[in-house]
């Protein structure tokens, strides 16, 4: 099998952190699945470029770069920001870009019974449990966990070390911060933001930023 060639939209911290994913990937597999071909940067800043530089991975051009490509490659998007990256996402679906790539860290692990939709992103150490239903473009940073019967919508992202207990449902765009913790059976109002250590025992509206423990 031949690797397919992929770029990674975002160069900054993130899109390299996902650019190890794919690496890790292509490591544990018998035949690597993956060519990265580089990255896509609309406003790269002269830091990340070095950084970028480092790696060995070019720096191919604004993320036009993609919808104008003869043969466009997969691509993935790296942008923490659930809000940037729900634009970026909009912007390629309207250009009629095909879909996006899923990647799953070999180090995560989902359980029995789990979707998880086309550009989402598993980071290593993070735990899906069971009957868990993921949307685009959604980020699992490392080592937090989603409990069983939960929801998580378009474009959402869990920081790492964070808890999403059971039965919760998180709207689209939510941002819930590096070790929050959501408890059993809560609802996350699309575009809301769970401050990092914060520990949400009520429903949150959309939009709405908490933090502090009990959050508000």
């Amino acid at each position: 099998m031949t690797p397919r060639d992929i770029v990674i939209i975002g160069c900054g911290g993130h899109g390299r952190e996902v650019l190890g994913i794919v690496t890790a990937i292509n490591h544990a597999a018998a035949v690597p699945p993956w060519r990265v071909v580089g990255f896509l940067d609309d406003d790269p800043s002269p830091s990340h470029k070095e950084r970028v530089d480092r790696l060995g991975v070019p720096l191919l051009g604004a993320v036009s770069w993609l919808t104008t490509a003869v043969d466009p490659p997969d691509y993935v998007i790296g942008i923490g920001v659930p809000a940037y990256r729900r634009a970026v996402a909009e912007r390629l679906d309207t250009a009629g870009t095909p879909a996006p790539v899923t990647l799953i860290h070999p180090a995560a692990s989902v359980g029995a019974d789990s979707a998880i939709g086309a550009g989402s992103v598993l980071f290593a150490g993070a735990r899906v449990t069971t009957n868990v239903t993921i949307g685009r473009h959604v980020h699992l940073n490392q080592n937090c966990t989603v409990g069983h019967d939960t929801e998580i919508g378009d474009y959402s992202s869990v920081n790492p070390l964070a808890a999403v207990s059971g039965g919760v449902h998180l709207g689209a765009a939510v941002l819930v911060g590096t070790t929050a913790a959501v408890l059993q059976g809560l609802r996350i109002g699309a575009g809301a933001t769970v401050g990092a250590g914060a520990c949400v025992v009520r429903d949150v509206a959309p939009g709405v930023v908490v933090k502090g423990v009990p959050a508000r």
